[in-house]
């Protein structure tokens, strides 16, 4: 419940700062939130500057631990665009009327893994046995999606959990100090160290079967998006190329590995179930009626709608895709 005012607080700050703003000026920088341990071909673009030299202004990188905290920030006014912030943080602030558009997808991936201690004697077949027990979760995030949606598939009842919010880093630590039974979380190495001492509660292959599936998006504030449409436009061609030009030669995956501050042999791992879509694709397959976005939209949408913060009817008006073409 903090959690959410402090949200629709500076979501209401927001607006009212957007109404009372000076004449629209091109930005002279822009400022761009991404995440650690989390590997993306444009992080080669990052590295080299090449966003500096596409938009003509600096271009200003901070990492972040939770999409969450991407959406505080963009509400803040200290983050302009989210690269690969969560659907679930995105969809969480749209349905607390925060300010913000999807302009892209960032990466599909399959959805964030729940590690189970391997002392605990609980896999897919006895699941419920979590029912009474303590599981770290970082809230309103896509492991929380993937773990709400892990659980229903289950019979799992959530209710009876015991659910402590913690980023990644610090579930990790929590499942091996035995503070917790199961840990959900995403980050290369968050989810080795979790793995050293648990096994996925379920396989890619039986989330796929469940119709699990997740993708990050692309943010950004709608008074950056407003005052500065090219400068999105320019953002998105440019990871556009970057991404094309590493599936094509992935030589400089050293680049990747140590902005993203992990090992190149992680970094491979992390990447090889990761898909990142073209703007031609995007616009084909996932923003099209029926397609991938449009289904997930609805689905998380509703997933973390509550009373007070209701699914919207309609997601279309936080999207605009205009930036692709």
């Amino acid at each position: 419940m903090k959690h959410t005012n402090k949200l629709t607080t500076l979501a209401a700050s927001a607006v009212i700062a957007s109404a009372i703003a000076s004449p629209v000026m091109a930005a002279d920088e822009v400022n761009v939130g991404f995440f650690l341990e989390w590997a993306t071909p444009n992080q080669i673009a990052k590295v080299e500057k090449a966003y500096d030299e596409a938009l003509g202004v600096t271009v200003n990188w901070t990492n972040f631990d939770a999409g969450t905290q991407m959406t505080e920030a963009m509400l803040a006014g200290d983050i302009d665009i989210s690269y690969s912030q969560g659907l679930a943080p995105f969809i969480n602030a749209v349905n607390a009327s925060a300010p913000i558009k999807l302009a892209a997808i960032a990466v599909q991936y399959p959805a964030n893994d729940c590690v189970v201690r391997n002392d605990a004697g609980i896999d897919i077949s006895n699941a419920n046995e979590l029912e009474g027990k303590s599981v770290a979760v970082p809230l309103a995030t896509m492991a929380d999606y993937s773990f709400r949606m892990m659980m229903g598939a289950l019979d799992v009842d959530i209710s009876e959990i015991k659910v402590v919010d913690q980023v990644p880093a610090d579930a990790a630590v929590s499942l091996a100090d035995g503070n917790v039974v199961m840990a959900c979380g995403y980050g290369g190495d968050s989810m080795s160290k979790m793995k050293e001492v648990g096994k996925v509660l379920m396989t890619n292959e039986q989330k796929d079967e469940a119709g699990i599936v997740s993708f990050d998006v692309v943010s950004v504030t709608e008074k950056f998006a407003q005052e500065n449409p090219d400068m999105v436009r320019t953002f998105l061609k440019v990871t556009d190329e970057a991404n094309a030009a590493f599936a094509k030669d992935q030589s400089k995956i050293d680049v990747i590995a140590k902005d993203s501050g992990m090992s190149v042999e992680g970094t491979q791992k992390q990447m090889e179930d990761f898909v990142f879509p073209s703007n031609a694709e995007q616009l084909e397959k996932y923003f099209n009626k029926g397609g991938l976005a449009d289904k997930a939209i609805s689905v998380v949408g509703n997933a973390f709608a509550t009373e007070e913060r209701p699914a919207l009817e309609d997601y279309s008006v936080a999207i605009d895709t205009s930036f692709l073409k």
